[in-house]
């Protein structure tokens, strides 16, 4: 059971997976119809602004649920959707309440949130950051020291 100083670390993690997961679903629901049939038609990834916007959705909303490349992702998901709120929902009404623009106005917070914030403890980020910091402790350990008197075969 984690203790109490470890839980908001892996808050920002989960919170950064139901932010990835929910993204990847609509990207994926707008492309493919699945896993719920999108409110309007089905798109090609190649159809601008929707179907690239999907794409996007889909491809970076996976990596920023696995927490891979997570600031990069999460800055242009963030950017994604402030279009849409800004192309789509505004010219309908000023507030986001009246234009239905409200998933993406906070999706693009969150994303920009979590673009500060970073992908915590629980990604694949993480995990490669430990790998390369544990190569590097086991590679300057192994060196020999500078400081050592003795000679060095070959070198006189």
């Amino acid at each position: 059971m984690p203790d109490s100083r470890s839980l908001p670390p892996i808050a920002l993690s989960l919170y950064r997976i139901v932010i990835g997961f929910l993204m990847a679903g609509h990207g994926a629901s707008t492309l493919t119809g699945f896993p719920v049939k999108p409110t309007g038609p089905t798109l090609s990834p190649t159809t601008w602004p929707g179907g690239v916007a999907a794409a996007l959705q889909l491809v970076f909303g996976l990596l920023v649920m696995i927490g891979l490349g997570t600031r990069v992702c999460a800055v242009i998901l963030s950017g994604t959707m402030a279009y849409a709120y800004f192309s789509v929902h505004q010219k309908h009404a000023l507030l986001p309440m009246a234009n239905g623009g409200e998933p993406a106005a906070l999706f693009s917070w969150s994303f920009l949130v979590i673009a500060i914030i970073g992908a915590g403890p629980v990604a694949v980020d993480a995990l490669l950051a430990r790998s390369r910091s544990d190569h590097a402790e086991s590679a300057r350990s192994t060196r020999p020291s500078r400081s050592s008197s003795a000679t060095v075969p070959g070198t006189d």
